[in-house]
C-alpha cells in the first residue's frame, strides 16, 4: 500500500494498448481510494467526478513515457482502468443532425 502512495502508476487499457499514468501524490490517494477492493475496473461504472480526475490526468499528459524506462514492471500498479472514459461517445444526437443539415446544401453544389 505504501509502494502505491509513493510510486504508483494506473494503467488505462485503450484501443492501441495500455498506457500508463503517473499521477500526482493526491491523485494516487484518490486512486488507492477508487481501487481498493478491485485490480480493474471498467470506465462505465467511475462516478463523473471520478471521471474528471482521469481526465484531467489524460489532458495533463501525465504518460510514463516508456514504461521500460521506468520500469512499469517493478512499478506498482495502482490499478486498472479497462478502458478510458470516451467524450465523444456523450455528444448529442441531434448535434449530428444540425451538421447534416448545414453541410448538406454545400455538398449539393
Amino acid at each position: 500500500m505504501i509502494e502505491k502512495l509513493n510510486s504508483g502508476l494506473l494503467r488505462v487499457l485503450t484501443p492501441l494498448g495500455p498506457r500508463y499514468l503517473n499521477p500526482s501524490f493526491l491523485q494516487r490517494l484518490y486512486l488507492v481510494w477508487i481501487f481498493r477492493n478491485f485490480e480493474s475496473l471498467p470506465a462505465k461504472v467511475l462516478t463523473p467526478r471520478q471521471q474528471k480526475i482521469i481526465d484531467s490526468m489524460w489532458s495533463q499528459n501525465r504518460f510514463v513515457a516508456s514504461p521500460q524506462s521506468y520500469g512499469v514492471h517493478d512499478a506498482p500498479l495502482i490499478g486498472t482502468l479497462e478502458q478510458r472514459p470516451d467524450r465523444d461517445d456523450r455528444t448529442d444526437a441531434t448535434s449530428h443532425e444540425n451538421m447534416a443539415e448545414t453541410v448538406s446544401p454545400y455538398a449539393t453544389d
